[in-house]
C-alpha cells in the first residue's frame, strides 16, 4: 500500500511550485484532485513546446491527479468546492495573501468548515511582513534574495539559474511542512495552517554565503565553478574539454595528484594545505591542467573514478539522460497513453524500501473526472447534468 493512500488533497494551484507539491503527495499514493477554472485551466496548459495536445512542461509536474473544473465565482461552483474542503485532509493553494477570503476560502473560513484541514498556501513573500501582498515570481524572487548575486562568472553579471530553483524548492518544502502538518495533526487531532514562501525557500540555502558575510564582514561575490571554500573543487581542462573535480580533503587531493602523475604538488608548499591552495587558486589550476592535458576528458574521469577521486564529466541533459544510471533508479516514467507514446517524464526521487514504484497516472485533461469526482460528492445525475454545463463548460 502506497504511504500516503486514503489521503484527500485538493490542489487549487498552478504553473510550477503548488503543482509540483501535490504531484509528490499523488505519487505516494494521496488523492490528489486538481482544481481548475474551467476555460483554460492551470496557466501552464497553454505552454509550448506541445507533444500533441499537452504541453511539455504542464506534464512534467501534473501527473498522479484527478481533474475537476469549477467556477469558484459562481455559488454553485463555491458549493462544490466547499462540499470537496469539508472531506479533505489537505488543500494546497497558490493564491496571494487574502485573494481567497474574498471569495470564502481563505484560511479561517475553511479551519471552521473542517477543523482538521491542513491549509497549504505557497506566495512569493508568505502570510506574514510589508511585502506579503505582492506577487512572486522565480526569476525576481532569485534577483531580490542575493541568489543571483552569488551566481555567475567574477567578471560577469548576476545570472539566474537554468530552472525556476525557489518554487522547486518552495514545492519541496511545502511537501515536508504538509507531512509535518498531519503527523502533528495525528497528536492533536486538528489542522494547522503551513506558510511557505518562494523568498523564505531560496534565501534558506544561503547559509554558507551568510555565514562569509557575518564572519568577515564582506559581501559574497560570484565565484563562478569556484567553490569559496575548498580547492580544487571547480571545472579544470582536459586535452578536449572540461570536467568537474571535487577534491574536498587532503585525502582526495592527494590521490588526485597520484593518479594524474603530480605527486609533486603534494608537498608543494604553495598548495600544501586547502587554506593554500584556496590562496593560491590561480597557480593551482595552472599545475593541474597541466597535468590534465596527457588526458581526454573520458581518460581522465575514468582515471579518477579508479583513484575514487569525486568527478564528472559536464553533460547535456541528453546525454545526463542516456547516463545507464537513470533506468534502474526509475528516474524516466512513460504514461500509458497513445498521444503520449514516446515521452517520458522524470520519475520520483524518493525511493522507499517498503513501498514498490507504482505506475503513474497522467495528467488529467482539463475537468476530465468532473463527473466523477461531482458525483463522490454526492451530487445526483440530475445536479451535475445541470451544473457541467454551466460551471465547467462541458456537456
Amino acid at each position: 500500500m502506497p504511504p500516503l493512500e486514503g489521503l484527500k488533497v485538493v490542489d487549487l494551484t498552478r504553473v510550477l511550485a503548488g503543482p509540483f507539491c501535490a504531484m509528490l503527495l499523488g505519487d505516494m499514493g494521496a488523492d490528489v484532485i486538481k482544481v481548475e477554472e474551467p476555460s483554460l485551466g492551470d496557466d501552464a496548459r497553454g505552454w509550448a513546446p506541445n507533444v500533441g495536445s499537452w504541453s511539455a512542461y504542464f506534464l512534467g509536474v501534473n501527473r498522479s491527479k484527478r481533474g475537476l473544473t469549477l467556477d469558484l465565482k459562481h455559488p454553485v461552483g463555491a458549493g462544490a468546492l466547499r462540499r470537496l474542503l469539508a472531506r479533505a485532509d489537505v488543500f494546497i493553494e497558490n493564491f496571494k495573501p487574502g485573494s481567497l477570503d474574498t471569495l470564502g476560502f481563505g484560511y479561517e473560513a475553511m479551519h471552521a468548515l473542517n477543523p482538521r484541514l491542513v491549509y497549504c498556501s505557497i506566495s512569493g513573500y508568505g502570510r506574514t511582513g510589508p511585502r506579503r501582498h505582492l506577487s512572486g515570481y522565480d526569476p525576481v524572487v532569485q534577483a531580490e534574495s542575493g541568489f543571483m548575486d552569488i551566481t555567475g562568472t567574477a567578471d560577469g553579471p548576476p545570472v539566474r539559474t537554468g530552472i525556476a530553483t525557489s518554487d522547486y524548492l518552495a514545492g519541496l518544502y511545502a511537501f515536508g511542512g504538509i507531512l509535518l502538518a498531519l503527523r502533528d495533526r495525528d497528536r492533536r487531532g486538528e489542522g494547522q495552517l503551513v506558510d511557505i514562501a518562494l523568498f523564505d525557500s531560496v534565501l534558506s540555502t544561503l547559509s554558507m554565503p551568510v555565514g562569509v558575510l557575518q564572519a568577515t564582514g564582506r559581501t559574497p561575490r560570484r565565484m563562478g565553478n569556484d567553490h569559496v571554500a575548498i580547492a580544487p573543487y571547480e571545472t579544470l581542462r582536459a586535452r578536449d574539454g572540461i570536467l568537474m573535480i571535487a577534491a574536498g580533503n587532503p585525502r582526495l587531493w592527494g590521490q588526485l595528484c597520484h593518479a594524474v602523475n603530480a605527486d609533486h604538488l603534494v608537498d608543494d608548499p604553495r598548495f600544501k594545505t586547502n587554506t593554500d591552495r584556496v590562496r593560491n587558486r590561480p597557480a593551482l589550476k595552472m599545475e593541474l591542467e597541466t597535468a590534465f592535458s596527457a588526458f581526454t576528458v573520458d581518460e581522465l574521469v575514468d582515471c579518477l573514478n579508479e583513484a575514487s577521486v569525486p568527478c564528472g564529466r559536464v553533460r547535456t541533459v541528453r546525454e545526463a539522460l542516456a547516463d545507464p544510471q537513470v533506468e534502474p533508479r526509475q528516474m524516466l516514467l512513460a504514461f500509458d497513453d497513445p498521444e503520449l507514446a514516446g515521452f517520458r517524464v522524470l520519475g520520483n526521487p524518493i525511493k522507499l524500501s517498503a513501498n514498490e514504484a507504482r505506475t503513474m497516472r497522467r495528467p488529467p485533461r482539463l475537468g476530465e473526472h468532473t463527473r466523477e469526482i461531482l458525483a463522490e460528492l454526492g451530487y445526483s445525475d440530475r445536479e451535475i447534468a445541470d451544473m457541467l454545463p454551466a460551471f465547467t463548460g462541458r456537456a
